[in-house]
């Protein structure tokens, strides 16, 4: 029980903002309402910047953005009722890519409360699955204590979303000299899981033996801000290293070890390695399913150590041999303490088997003379920015083209939709990873169903002075879908084509923002560059072929020597 004494005078919602400051908190994205109208007074003095978004589901992926280029909590202020609700995607986007989000939404009047007032609902019940933990404001004394709360839950062990839901009487209910809080609230342990040394001196073991040894890195080692460990690990030792979607930017891109992207969309080099591999380290990543396409064949050579922060994604997919619950840092830590002082088997022969491979076949795709494909834009927006950029994509096939060809370096780099995939998202999340880091070139790739989503957002840009560059590739179609219609439905388009779509030039130009179009592959690089020099946000419309596939491909429960390439679509 923690027992505080409010001595100054104010209302709950100054309370609030008094405690973000407290928490650190410079931005909030949100759109007002009824319920919140205290809190947004409030806000009329207050130094927190407040950011309006369009649409509540915009402030959530605008959170998620801030906070993955950042590592610190995003923060959503919502109204009650619809308000809440249309954050509930970007909660669940949050949820299932690990970041640290605190939602403020706003709530009738206590009295009010079970009586189906206007614009009331339970948020909480609504919200409880895809939370790390959910909280009603009561009274005012207790709001510091829980604002300080969640955002040490949001952040602690494996870090996600967390909901306040504060009613409109306690923001205009006042605190006084003997107003105390005498609320029991969660004992929140910040510290990490204690590394396992026995099990770390058995997994050293038996890695020292493997002739073909193999790491993945997952987000995990991102979130740890673990990398240089990593690349400490896999140079020093000579052990080849494949990446997750959102463990892009873990190993340098260029990196002779990194075999590139490993599942569903996997380079062929990657995913051959799992399959060959003797030993596989999987460090920070939950083999969901688009990493595991078949759970009977997954390395089915290999013996398997997982470490993860989580212990409820040990053993949940995959059966172990070593299974480390730990953060990423400490396992690897441990690890390279460990094997100082172990003699290690030689693995020249799997070295050279890779780099041979790497040679052959990481991603490849047919350049047309008519057409501009769009890898090769990837590509060129990678030179232009010399693979610095803080990338942001939406969800589709561009999302996979972008993780295949953008040479990712840093940790804070790849902003995208994993585990949800939610479309929409990108535009809003490229706003946030903006505000979150003003000195860095932001990209969005996104296509043109995604765009659409959440092309309101637009207004924000200006609204702000952002300087982001849209690449959005139009093949006039859903284009992921498509593709698995075209090879897994007997071509049968149904509905993922779009009989009309607007004039993104005037859709640009209605919100006051630089429009260039590019079509022909002959001056494509040149008109990016021009594009790239702008101060201003730009949307670049790229046209690119209706029927082009990202490739390779897993099939669903397919193993990965079923993997469909170029040659065979």
């Amino acid at each position: 029980m923690k027992n505080v004494v409010l001595t100054e005078s104010k209302n709950g919602a100054e309370i609030l903002l008094d405690s973000l400051e407290k928490a650190g908190v410079d931005s909030l994205f949100g759109y007002p309402g009824g319920a919140v109208i205290p809190l947004y007074d409030a806000l009329y003095e207050s130094s927190i910047k407040h950011i309006l978004v369009r649409h509540e589901q915009a402030a959530s992926h605008a959170a998620e953005g801030y906070a993955k280029a950042t590592g610190k909590p995003g923060v959503v202020l919502v109204t009650s009722g619809p308000g809440a609700t249309n954050t509930v995607t970007g909660i669940a986007d949050a949820f299932c890519d690990s970041v640290p989000l605190v939602v403020i939404s706003g709530q009738v009047g206590s009295a009010a409360i079970g009586s189906d007032a206007f614009q009331e609902l339970d948020i909480l019940s609504i919200t409880s699955s895809i939370t790390k933990m959910s909280y009603q404001v009561r009274t005012v004394s207790e709001l510091p204590l829980i604002v300080e709360e969640a955002f040490k839950v949001a952040v602690s062990g494996r870090p996600g979303p967390v909901l306040i839901d504060l009613p409109k009487s306690v923001m205009l209910a006042k605190n006084d000299e003997n107003n105390h809080a005498n609320t029991f609230f969660h004992q929140i342990d910040n510290a990490k899981p204690v590394v396992d040394t026995v099990k770390v001196r058995q997994l050293v073991a038996a890695l020292s033996k493997a002739r073909q040894p193999l790491i993945i890195a997952g987000a995990g080692v991102l979130k740890s801000n673990a990398q240089e460990l990593l690349r400490i690990l896999m140079h020093r030792y000579h052990i080849p290293v494949v990446s997750t979607l959102l463990g892009l930017g873990a190993v340098d891109s260029d990196d002779q070890l990194f075999l590139g992207m490993v599942g569903m969309h996997g380079s062929v080099t990657a995913n051959t390695a799992i399959d060959q591999a003797d030993f596989i380290l999987n460090i920070g990543s939950r083999f969901d399913d688009r990493v595991v396409t078949n759970v009977d064949d997954f390395g089915k050579n290999a013996i398997i150590a997982h470490v993860d922060i989580d212990a409820t994604e040990l053993e949940k997919v995959l059966s172990t041999t070593y299974a480390i619950h730990a953060s990423a840092d400490d396992a690897l830590n441990a690890i390279l303490s460990e094997l100082k002082n172990i003699t290690m088997t030689d693995t020249s022969a799997w070295q050279n088997l890779n780099q041979h491979a790497k040679g052959e076949s990481t991603f490849h795709y047919h350049k047309l003379q008519t057409a501009i494909m769009p890898q090769e834009v990837i590509q060129a927006v990678g030179e232009i920015t010399e693979g610095n950029a803080i990338v942001v994509t939406d969800v589709g096939q561009h999302q996979m083209w972008a993780a295949q060809f953008y040479p990712f370096k840093h940790n804070y780099q790849m902003i995208t939709s994993g585990g949800l995939g939610t479309m929409g998202y990108g535009l809003p999340a490229a706003i946030g990873a903006k505000f979150a880091r003003r000195e860095k070139e932001v990209v969005l790739f996104v296509g043109d169903g995604g765009f659409q989503m959440t092309s309101e957002e637009l207004a924000i840009l200006n609204d702000n002075n952002l300087n982001i560059k849209i690449v959005m590739f139009n093949n006039h179609s859903l284009g992921m879908v498509r593709q698995w219609q075209t090879l897994f439905f007997d071509g049968r388009l149904s509905n993922t084509v779009f009989k009309s779509q607007p004039r993104f030039d005037q859709l640009a130009q209605a919100y006051d923002i630089h429009y260039a179009r590019i079509d022909n592959p002959n001056s494509m690089f040149e008109e990016l560059q021009k594009a790239f020099d702008s101060d201003r946000s730009i949307l670049i419309e790229v046209t690119i072929p209706d029927d082009v596939k990202v490739l390779p491909m897993v099939n669903a429960s397919a193993p990965y020597r079923d993997m469909i390439t170029e040659e065979e679509a």
